[in-house]
């Protein structure tokens, strides 16, 4: 469907303002979060017949260790080597994202940031048909290289009782011996307020449907969270040099991924009606220039944007809203989505305008700190004297000048 920028507003303004809120999900979750966190595992065992069919005794909520290891045999050679060599690459990565701890030292007063790991965490793997393997690398690999100590995957199970077999043995090549079969809003209501056989973690990680994603929002402040990862978006802004068929062969990728959204941003005309005629049933947007075409991937603020045009570093600085952005013809977001190395854990509906993907950081956290001498305190007291005795904060003010005496 061709649509023009400036005739076809109300149509784009609805890509624009879309939302992951729904009053209707965050009732029912509120109510799956309460039952976890007065009743517990019982709550779990009710909700995980309810919802996935499996019927579990209290015990068998965790997998055992021999369930684990036996799960890890149905990963042949060939996807074991996979695995691994994915994990190099987003190790590698997320090593050289990392910040360091720093201080400074200047005239009696040191400051400084320790970056220290999160204790634990808990991350979410979606369930169904389709094993997400990528997903448990991109959440899993970061937290190990930030150096997190206790991780604790959840993972809905299936008809035989168990999560997919290759989220369990790939969670076994990584290292992971703590694994629940729990999903949906009952396994981050788990996670977050601690059951009788599931420990609290500090922050929940993990992308999920709009139950996953509506618990996460609603127990943030009882623990962290990385961000509110909904249904996958791509944007793809080109000029009239790019290739029409690569742009549908990537239009038709992200139709692979349920409720989400896929749209072609171009001031060529031609080149629309080229990739209408490849990929039918996408929305593409014509634009009079390459100006206006930029100005509008920011409104939308994509999860992924493809950036084809003649020279795509040229614009790059113009981007300003975007979860990832991948430059030129050979870049499909299908490299981001599994071996590239960053984490594909990326904003969505917009919420690329005020966050970032996941990133080996967010398994940490900094902690400011301040040592002042005897004698740098004489100089700089006033100043906190001052400002303490307009707040008429009197004890702040005595703690001063107690030590200048």
């Amino acid at each position: 469907m061709i649509l023009c920028a400036r005739k076809d507003k109300e149509i784009i303004d609805g890509f624009i303002e879309r939302s992951v809120f729904n009053e209707t999900v965050d009732r029912k979750v509120k109510k799956i979060i309460h039952a976890v966190a007065k009743e517990g595992d019982k709550a779990l065992i009710r909700y995980t017949q309810e919802f996935d069919g499996v019927s579990l005794r209290e015990e068998e909520l965790r997998l055992s260790q021999k369930e684990i290891a036996t799960a890890s045999k149905r990963i042949d050679h060939k996807l074991r080597q996979v695995i691994r060599d994915v994990e190099k690459s987003i190790k590698e990565f997320q090593r050289m994202d990392m910040r360091k701890s720093w201080s400074v030292r200047k005239s009696g007063l040191l400051l400084g940031k320790l970056y220290q790991p999160l204790e634990r965490v808990g991350i979410y793997v979606p369930g169904g048909e389709k094993p997400l393997i990528s997903s448990l690398l991109m959440t899993v690999v970061p937290a190990i290289a930030a150096g997190v100590n206790s991780i604790a995957i959840a993972s809905p199970p299936k008809e035989e009782g168990l999560p997919h077999p290759y989220i369990i043995g790939a969670a076994h090549l990584l290292g992971i011996k703590e694994v629940y079969r729990i999903g949906g809003a009952q396994a981050i209501a788990a996670f977050a307020f601690g059951t009788q056989r599931v420990k609290k973690v500090d922050k929940i990680f993990g992308p999920g449907n709009k139950f996953v994603i509506s618990a996460k929002r609603q127990v943030f402040g009882k623990v962290g969270i990385d961000l509110l990862p909904g249904p996958s978006e791509v944007v793809i802004l080109t000029d009239a040099t790019a290739n029409a068929r690569f742009i549908a062969a990537d239009l038709k990728a992200q139709a692979e991924h349920n409720e989400g959204m896929a749209i072609l941003i171009t001031h060529s005309p031609a080149l629309a009606q080229e990739v209408e005629k490849e990929a039918k049933g996408f929305h593409i947007i014509v634009t009079r220039t390459l100006k206006e075409s930029i100005f509008m991937v920011n409104e939308i603020a994509p999860e992924h944007l493809e950036i084809m045009v003649e020279k795509p570093r040229k614009i790059l600085k113009e981007i300003k809203n975007s979860g990832a952005i991948f430059l030129g013809d050979y870049s499909p977001v299908a490299l981001g989505d599994y071996s590239a190395g960053p984490s594909h854990i990326l904003p969505t509906g917009g919420t690329a305008k005020f966050s970032a993907g996941l990133s080996v950081d967010d398994f940490r956290k900094s902690i400011n700190v301040i040592s002042c001498s005897q004698k740098r305190l004489h100089q700089i007291g006033e100043m906190t004297l001052m400002l303490a005795e307009v707040e008429c904060l009197h004890h702040h003010a005595a703690s001063v000048t107690i030590r200048k005496r």
